[in-house]
């Protein structure tokens, strides 16, 4: 897929606010058409379990953590539920935003219930605070889960959130994972695939994938079918679990240089890092994402930024 600084609005889009949709799309993506997004969803989705104990820098104990370090790092959004940006946006007016309007808890494992997650507020809601706040939200989230028994709900849902982003000039962006009874391997490429091209039909200009697990140790090769599902939606894939600065640039340079996926949303691989070593890698992911640069460019600035910040409590900086 051919990626272009600017995109066309769909014609779900108001024409009076396809000028809008345009402008938030080229902030959001600071003009390259790939998406640098910080996840920090994870204080539903997880609880505090990503935020507090072993390897974790007591930074991320406080929520305020997260809006510390997008406002220091080069980041295009910060992804997250509308109750946080309402107590900390005010001093962050800076940080560009995507409020996350669905969102549920880990507590009820897939084994006891299929998975469910509805929206918490309506666009009449958000459009009130959107007025009253005058921060710069330019876009919503919401996730589904292909092959939940509450799929249909969850489906319906979705397309009339992206509709009704559209027709506000948001950029709506979907977190697809296939997940339930019915699914075997949720890590399947060609169900990842599948999930991709339902949030096309869904009609969302972003998608955000778990990187596909292939036979063959070849994932960014399994997510170029994927990529290629989705369309003129892009495709991003979730950060996952803590891994080595390293082997993180490099997973991500493959999935958008080999792949072709549109950028990464990562969010527990930069904030449970101290709040300098996470500005810097957050920096780093940038660099490959929204620069262009190699895994060697981007591992280079980062030890630099690291140098002349303090020394980072716990970890080396290859860590």
């Amino acid at each position: 897929m051919t990626l272009a600084p600017t995109q066309k609005a769909p014609l779900d889009v108001p024409v009076a606010l396809r000028p809008l949709y345009e402008r938030n799309f080229q902030e959001m993506t600071r003009g390259t058409g790939r998406l640098m997004l910080m996840a920090a969803d994870q204080k539903v989705e997880h609880l505090n379990d990503d935020f507090f104990g072993t390897g974790i820098s007591e930074d991320d104990a406080d929520p305020e953590h997260l809006f510390r370090i997008a406002s220091r790092a080069r980041i295009g959004v910060l992804a997250t539920q509308l109750g946080l940006i309402a107590r900390y946006g005010a001093d962050y007016p800076g940080i560009r935003y995507v409020v996350k309007l669905n969102s549920k808890t880990h507590l009820v494992p897939t084994r006891l219930s299929d998975p469910e997650s509805r929206q918490w507020l309506t666009f009449e809601q958000l459009d009130r605070f959107r007025s009253a706040s005058s921060l710069p939200i330019l876009g919503v989230g919401y996730t589904i889960y292909p092959g939940s028994r509450a799929e249909p709900e969850m489906l319906r849902e979705a397309a009339r959130l992206v509709f009704e982003a559209h027709q506000r000039g948001l950029v709506a962006i979907l977190w697809a994972y296939p997940r339930g009874e019915a699914v075997a391997d949720e890590r399947d490429p060609h169900l990842i695939a599948g999930a991709a091209g339902l949030a096309a039909c869904l009609g969302a200009d972003f998608v955000k994938v778990n990187e596909p697990k292939a036979k063959d140790g070849r994932n960014a090769a399994a997510l170029r079918e994927a990529v290629l599902a989705a369309g003129r939606t892009r495709l991003i894939c979730a950060g996952g679990k803590e891994t080595s600065v390293p082997e993180f640039l490099a997973r991500l340079h493959a999935q958008i240089h080999e792949a072709g996926a549109a950028g990464n949303a990562t969010g527990r691989n930069i904030h449970q890092r101290p709040l300098a070593e996470a500005v810097a890698f957050c920096n780093a992911l940038a660099a490959i994402t929204l620069e262009g640069a190699t895994v060697e460019e981007a591992m280079a600035a980062y030890r630099k930024e690291l140098s002349l910040s303090s020394p980072p409590v716990g970890r080396s900086p290859a860590s």
